[in-house]
């Protein structure tokens, strides 16, 4: 009886020791874990977690409105375009947790669904003071001359009779001699097979007209060579050795596309010239040719046609010498005369240079009215211009016409 008390006794000394080994183990290994854990493991203050949760909203796209992700474009026009709009996204996210759980991916939605209806690199507020106007007021440059064909540079708006659309102007807004008015122009050089022989002389006289006309930082030019296709040696620039070093890089060969090369000249350079500052210019191109198109794909008329669009004065000079009018130089009168411009036709080689020195003469002597017409409507159709002088004997040139604005013109207001 006593040996089997002693028997127990000694088992269940035996058990308890096992127990508390093993909750020295768990103790000890828990004790163990706790050191190993690094602080970057640690449970977030709840301040952290808000932070995060705020980043991931600033740094994620914003669902569409139908739930689908945000397609490319949307994601692009909902980013911040400059630093207010960055500020306004900072600001946003300052609020306090609560309302981070409740309200932040609807305002995360909202936020982007404006932004993303605003144009691209426009903030929202530039779209709000977005308005609509219909631009009604035509700017026309216009050349007086005598009989002898010298210029007349002391005329008053009371010596001009205008028409436009067989109507007086409802109101002339400004009349002056635009003797300095900064020049944008375009030289389009014909360096196709059938000039080969005189290439080289007709680009020193381009070279020498260029640089007399260009003044530094005042007036910019480019030069642009056609064959077969048109070829922009040198963009625009107030450089008088850049455009130079342009004209020089041309080379001829193929044949005539003339009139692509006044459609794309006005179109995508003329047209399309963005400047600094409001500024009033006067745009005028300068063709080189003997105006014997075979390879174009638009018409004359349509050259024409853009030239009006693009408000552009355009001389010819033709590199015909023959002595004879040939069809060529029909073409490069109808051109001139339809822009306002003028055409020159040398009678040798060497009076091209006189030619170019004309052509700086009359751009250094014209005459610019603004105007509000009269009946004006914003559809799109041509409106004719008639325009003359009090005293007979004077000859006055400006464009035939103009294309009145399609619709509404928008206008950011403080443009």
């Amino acid at each position: 009886m006593v040996d089997e008390f002693l028997l127990l006794s000694r088992e269940k000394r035996n058990y308890n020791g096992e127990c508390m080994v093993r909750i020295l183990i768990l103790l000890l290994s828990s004790a163990l874990f706790a050191v190993g854990q690094s602080s970057n493991e640690l449970p977030s203050a709840p301040s952290a977690v808000l932070k995060e949760r705020n980043q991931a909203t600033q740094s994620s796209p914003a669902p569409a409105a139908s739930g689908q992700p945000a397609s490319p474009a949307a994601t692009q026009s909902a980013a911040p375009s400059n630093a207010d709009s960055q500020s306004n996204t900072n600001n946003s996210t300052q609020t306090s947790p609560a309302q981070v759980n409740n309200t932040s991916a609807s305002a995360s939605n909202s936020s982007a669904k404006e932004k993303a209806q605003a144009p691209a690199g426009r903030t929202a507020d530039e779209a709000a003071t977005t308005i609509r106007t219909v631009v009604n007021e035509v700017n026309l440059v216009f050349t007086v001359t005598d009989k002898h064909g010298r210029f007349i540079r002391d005329l008053k708006v009371a010596d001009i009779n205008l028409l436009d659309d067989n109507k007086p102007p409802a109101k002339v807004e400004d009349f002056r001699s635009e003797t300095d008015l900064p020049l944008r122009v375009g030289l389009l050089v014909d360096a196709s097979n059938s000039i080969r022989d005189r290439f080289t002389f007709e680009q020193q006289a381009a070279i020498e007209f260029l640089s007399q006309i260009i003044r530094p930082r005042k007036d910019f030019g480019f030069v642009l060579g056609f064959d077969t296709t048109p070829e922009i040696t040198q963009d625009f620039t107030s450089d008088a050795d850049r455009l130079a070093k342009g004209v020089r890089a041309l080379r001829p060969g193929g044949g005539t596309a003339l009139y692509d090369a006044l459609y794309g000249a006005c179109r995508d350079k003329l047209l399309k010239y963005q400047e600094k500052t409001p500024l009033t210019t006067r745009r005028a191109s300068i063709s080189l040719s003997d105006g014997e198109d075979n390879q174009s794909r638009v018409t004359r008329e349509e050259a024409i046609e853009m030239a009006q669009r693009a408000d552009t004065i355009v001389y010819t000079i033709s590199t015909n010498v023959s002595g004879t009018k040939t069809r060529g130089d029909r073409v490069l009168e109808r051109i001139a005369e339809a822009t306002g411009g003028r055409a020159f036709f040398p009678f040798k080689i060497e009076d091209v240079a006189n030619a170019f020195s004309e052509v700086q003469e009359e751009l250094r002597s014209q005459y610019a009215i603004s105007y509000k017409p009269a009946d004006f409507a914003a559809d799109g159709r041509f409106r004719s211009i008639q325009i003359s002088a009090a005293n007979k004997k004077y000859k006055v040139r400006a464009r035939k016409g103009y294309f009145a604005p399609k619709g509404e013109i928008a206008k950011a207001s403080g443009q």
